[in-house]
């Protein structure tokens, strides 16, 4: 298809720039991105409203009432080529880059950002200052998921294409990359490198001690995330969504 076309699908939904296999695992489209990449080849640099410029063919968008999106006026951008489901609330200021996909019934906070190609699933509260990491190079990369009914706390920083499993809760302040060593304290294990964080999982920010026998002597820490708990009854009624806000 053409990057036209390909934008115009990104949009609706019916194309996305990540897919979930049987087994429950994420895979960057490369077509999608591909498609995306010669989307900015084909556009020229353009003034438009506000002082603003970027390319002709990637305005962003408007949402007509009936779409049943919120944004909030304030500052808040979608840009072409980005999927906002029905239900969705865009509080100002926050951008939605090119490729992302942002499920029914999600909240997005003031100073999130959801990048390139990041895949949000439905009914997701991203709280104040969130940072999803884009990606459309290298054309491989998978973007960054955070799936259905999952709760980001504010200031958590999400990158490198971190895969956050349903109903998983991060507290304020966690930060996830393909470095960062996750420990899960109920089972007493160490996530391995790219393992996604578990369905319901609750996480919170973490240090331990540095690697090197120098760090070590001066007390320096190392950044690290801890599963402390997995959701129940009580948890869950604590981060019940609010319907009467959508």
């Amino acid at each position: 298809m053409s990057w036209l076309e390909l934008l115009n699908n990104l949009e609706n939904g019916t194309v996305r720039a990540a897919t979930q296999d049987e087994q429950g695992n994420w895979h960057a489209n490369i077509e999608v991105k591909q498609g995306i990449l010669e989307a900015f080849k084909n556009g020229n640099n353009t003034e438009f409203p506000g002082g603003f410029v970027d390319k002709h063919n990637l305005a962003p968008q408007g949402f007509a009432a009936d779409a049943g999106v919120r944004m909030v006026p304030g500052g808040s951008s979608v840009r072409r080529g980005a999927h906002v489901a029905s239900g969705t609330i865009i509080m100002p200021p926050a951008y939605v880059n090119i490729g992302a996909y942002i499920g029914e019934g999600t909240m997005v906070d003031s100073h999130a950002l959801v990048g390139s190609c990041a895949q949000v699933g439905k009914n997701v509260h991203l709280s104040a200052a969130v940072q999803l990491g884009g990606v459309l190079e290298p054309i491989g990369a998978s973007p960054v998921v955070i799936e259905d009914d999952a709760f980001i706390g504010a200031g958590c920083v999400i990158v490198e294409g971190v895969v956050v499993k349903k109903g998983a809760v991060l507290a304020p302040g966690v930060r996830l990359s393909a470095t960062i060593p996750v420990y899960d304290c109920i089972n007493e294990r160490q996530l391995d490198k790219g393992e996604a964080i578990p369905e319901n999982a609750i996480v919170i920010p973490g240090s331990r001690p540095s690697s090197s026998e120098w760090g070590r002597e001066q007390g320096l820490s190392m950044s690290c995330a801890l599963i402390v708990k997995y959701r129940d009854e009580q948890s869950d009624a604590s981060l019940e969504l609010e319907e009467v806000l959508r």
